[in-house]
């Protein structure tokens, strides 16, 4: 039945449910993510005063800014991925057809993207644990926040940029089948 309904030029109920489902995540997870730039602000309108005002800095800021925008600008990356803002050649990629976007899209997906993105998991998992196991701290500030919360960031941003992938390698297939976007 879903050949059928293919060629009569809808895709099959289970390929948008999960398409859906999946993009659905990463708009939530975007939208909550996107507010980890009110407390790097906040924490940096602080420090300003503090420091300029006040003459009296912090130690935490520096530390606190690094992690919450390098947080920030991870757990974003499944999000950018949905809205097309990663690195592409669009000279030449605009001007391609739906399938030949289609074909080139799901061919990178499979042979660069989904083994990179596992490998890069598997290493920022390893990271993010030994540093957990070892109770590892910060060491550019006299702070010394502890650090494996921010490198545990690594693993799961990948880990949403892999569903987030699942998403787009499926809609790359639907298009270089059947020459339609989904």
């Amino acid at each position: 039945m879903s050949a059928i309904a293919v060629a009569a030029g809808h895709p099959p109920v289970a390929l948008v449910r999960i398409v859906r489902t999946i993009d659905r995540l990463t708009l939530s997870t975007g939208a909550i993510f996107c507010w980890l730039v009110v407390p790097l602000v906040g924490a940096m309108v602080y420090e300003v005063f503090a420091r300029y005002l006040f003459n009296r800095p912090t130690i935490w800021a520096f530390d606190v800014s690094y992690m919450l925008y390098g947080s920030h600008f991870m757990l974003g990356a499944a999000y950018t991925l949905y809205r097309g803002g990663h690195i592409r050649t669009d000279i030449f990629y605009q001007n391609w057809s739906p399938r030949t976007k289609g074909i080139i899209d799901a061919t990178l997906y499979v042979l660069f993207f989904f083994p990179g993105i596992a490998l890069f998991f598997w290493m920022g998992l390893q990271e993010a644990l030994h540093s957990f196991s070892i109770g590892e701290t910060s060491d550019v500030s006299p702070w010394r926040p502890p650090i494996w919360p921010f490198k545990m960031v690594i693993p799961i941003s990948l880990a949403f940029l892999f569903v987030q992938g699942i998403s787009e390698f499926l809609k790359s297939a639907y298009a270089a089948v059947t020459g339609r976007t989904l």
